[in-house]
């Protein structure tokens, strides 16, 4: 498989945000977000094997932990990533999958924690999410929106509401996105939505949503990589 990078961090997102975790970016993918933080991992990488990548899980977070397969678009290596969470689990870590949700996941191991991020109207791919893989979310799983402005908090607002997603998920996470240039200050001036803002929203609507920032980019600077 073409991989991007593997790295131990924080994880800065979901409801696991805060925990130790090794990251798998694998290369590719299929989206072109206008707000994307990751463009990096289009193209590039390196050609791991299964086992390569397994060795280096073992060598970053020996005997278990968590684990995050993200991209770029992960599942564009479904023929290769699926063997992959499969002995990630029997190996006894917990793994996350960080998707767009445009690729099928139906065969994805049931065990996996799948983190479908729906594209809203200004990602420029408002159209992307296959509405098939409803089907396949269960209770463990979480639904990320990342938002710009009130159109796409209208967006997200309707599509949680039709679905009935906060009945069928874990978590509905609602996240202000980042400059796509954001460096320097560590707080969240950068965020396209301001935080606070979003926060009333939610609260007056009565939104049974989390409010989720990215906190590896105010630990670090958000320009960093590998954090």
């Amino acid at each position: 498989m073409q991989v991007t990078e593997i790295y131990k961090s924080l994880q800065g997102e979901s409801t696991y945000s805060g925990l130790p975790c090794v990251f798998v970016r694998l290369t590719g993918c299929n989206l072109r977000c206008s707000w994307c933080d990751s463009e990096f991992s289009f193209s590039g990488g390196q050609q791991m094997t299964v086992q390569e990548v397994l060795s280096e899980v073992a060598r970053l977070s020996p005997g278990g932990g968590l684990v995050e397969i993200t991209g770029g678009e992960p599942m564009l290596q479904e023929r290769e990533v699926i063997p992959l969470m499969e002995q990630l689990l029997d190996a006894d870590y917990q793994v996350l999958l960080e998707t767009n949700g445009e690729r099928p996941l139906a065969r994805v191991p049931k065990q996996v924690v799948k983190i479908v991020d729906v594209k809203c109207p200004h990602s420029g791919e408002p159209n992307a999410f296959a509405l098939e893989n409803l089907k396949a979310l269960r209770p463990r799983d979480e639904l990320k929106f990342v938002l710009t402005d009130r159109t796409d908090y209208e967006f997200a607002c309707d599509f949680v509401r039709y679905h009935g997603l906060a009945e069928r998920v874990h978590a509905v996470l609602f996240s202000p996105a980042f400059e796509k240039a954001a460096s320097g200050a560590r707080d969240t001036s950068h965020c396209q939505l301001d935080p606070q803002e979003l926060a009333q929203w939610i609260l007056a609507d009565n939104l049974p949503v989390r409010l989720s920032l990215q906190i590896h980019k105010l630990i670090w600077d958000p320009a960093a990589k590998g954090v």
